[in-house]
């Protein structure tokens, strides 16, 4: 018989981790019953050490890549979307408020807060600012501001533009938890989960009172503290949360290009990711998963606010239950354990056959790395839908030496074709058939077409 596979908790959790994998008849690793190398799966909150990397058996997961700080810390993410910004322009690269590092980029800060007063005395329209910890997560830390007098802070910090046109549901605001899995960075390798969460806050918003944190932001950890979480609010319900299913359910009255906004979020989430894809070491093992946060404003504009390293996985309502249940058991699928759950015994009935207690060899990175380019990703596993690459010159592009001048291009013409009434026959034609010879399916909608079907005539 078999032997099941093993997982490793760090710090006994996360709990929703545990049960998934229990009930999936996984085992818990045990460090006094089982050998140092005896697990498939090690999971935890925060980053591993490079000898953990270093030392990976052909077996073994891990729930994180390495030196991925540049999306989910403020700072980094700043600095990172500057770069690309100024290399590719802003036609794509417009996702993200432009933002200041302070104390460090307090000048270029004030330039810019002087020029928009300049602007405001010719063409009257309110400016306003939010200011973020660049090393603090669950909103603390943040607030929001008009007056550059009001600007007090004693850590580094992120100032950027306030999105202060965003789009509401029944007078609430709200923004987008999308859950995206890098499978691989070499070759990258992009899935985003068709459920996730619309957090709101929990006060109608109003740019009356900017110190009203539970009007302005959606932070689950705020805003369940807020005098009326438990209250019944029109539209939204007790709480503060609604699954991705009823967000699409809201879109349909909504009058737009339903497909070219989940596009455009598909966009940020690949845009985002390229910024750090070429510097991240290759590590086969490994997967990650990230929370993107996303607010649309009112002309139905898609925003990135932050990215999420070890986003929550606790279970505070049944919108939660609904949502990371499943894609916990999907991600574990992700990963493909099929084809390696007898490895781990069968490599240690070789080793002590063949060198007594000694350690096995590990495959080298760069062997493993070389196999997984020759592999293509499925289109779709679970709720996890294949995003990137999602054609034949994506692929290409992402094979060997990541090619970002290339993928750039490709998302620009494919969001360009998504967000045209009627393609160029011959065109049309063209891209459909290249589609066709590798495609891939159109995240967001709720059954997710072809994009090869998103081009046919009709």
């Amino acid at each position: 018989m078999a032997a099941s596979l093993v997982f490793r908790l760090h710090d006994r959790g996360p709990e929703l981790v545990r049960e998934v994998l229990l009930e999936r008849g996984w085992t818990e690793y045990r460090e006094e019953e089982r050998e140092e190398e005896d697990w498939n799966l090690y999971w935890r909150g925060g980053a591993f050490r490079n000898a953990e990397y270093h030392n990976l058996l052909p077996w073994q997961r891990l729930n994180h890549h390495p030196k991925t700080a540049g999306i989910t810390r403020k700072d980094c993410l700043a600095r990172n979307l500057r770069r690309m910004r100024s290399t590719f322009g802003s036609s794509l690269y417009d996702f993200s408020p432009s933002a200041f590092i302070l104390p460090n980029d307090f000048t270029r800060f004030l330039a810019e807060y002087n020029r928009l007063l300049v602007t405001r005395a010719t063409k009257p329209s309110a400016v306003y600012w939010i200011c973020k910890p660049v090393d603090l997560s669950r909103g603390r830390g943040i607030f929001i501001f008009q007056d550059i007098k009001d600007l007090v802070y004693d850590c580094s910090v992120i100032v950027q533009r306030y999105i202060s046109n965003p789009l509401l549901i029944s007078g609430y605001k709200f923004d987008l938890r999308i859950y995206v899995c890098v499978k691989s960075f070499h070759p990258l390798s992009i899935y985003i989960h068709q459920e996730g969460l619309v957090r709101f806050a929990t006060e109608k918003y109003n740019l009356e009172s900017l110190q009203n944190l539970y009007a302005h932001l959606t932070n689950t950890s705020i805003n369940k503290f807020g005098p009326f979480y438990k209250t019944e609010k029109e539209k939204v319900g007790q709480g503060c949360k609604w699954t991705m299913s009823k967000f699409r359910h809201f879109l349909q009255g909504q009058n737009i290009n339903e497909v070219l906004l989940w596009q455009r979020i598909n966009n940020i989430v690949t845009l985002t990711l390229l910024t750090i894809a070429a510097s991240v070491p290759s590590c086969p093992n490994c997967v990650e998963l990230f929370g993107f946060d996303i607010l649309i404003d009112v002309k139905f504009k898609p925003w990135l606010l932050e990215v999420n390293y070890s986003p929550a996985l606790t279970l505070d309502c049944q919108a939660d239950i609904a949502v990371k249940k499943g894609l916990i058991s999907d991600l574990i699928d992700l990963m493909n354990y099929t084809q390696t759950d007898s490895l781990r015994e069968k490599a240690f009935q070789r080793d002590r056959y063949e060198h007594g207690n000694q350690r096995p060899v590990k495959i080298p990175l760069e062997e493993a790395s070389a196999k997984s380019r020759q592999h293509i990703p499925p289109m779709r596993v679970g709720d996890f839908i294949r995003t990137f690459p999602f054609n034949t010159v994506t692929l290409k592009a992402s094979q060997h030496e990541l090619d970002v001048r290339t993928v750039v291009q490709e998302i620009h013409k494919l969001t360009g074709r998504l967000a045209s009434d009627r393609t160029a026959r011959t065109e049309e034609e063209e891209v459909t058939k290249d589609m066709e010879a590798f495609n891939s399916l159109l995240w967001g909608p709720k059954d997710p077409p072809l994009l090869s079907q998103c081009f046919k005539s009709t």
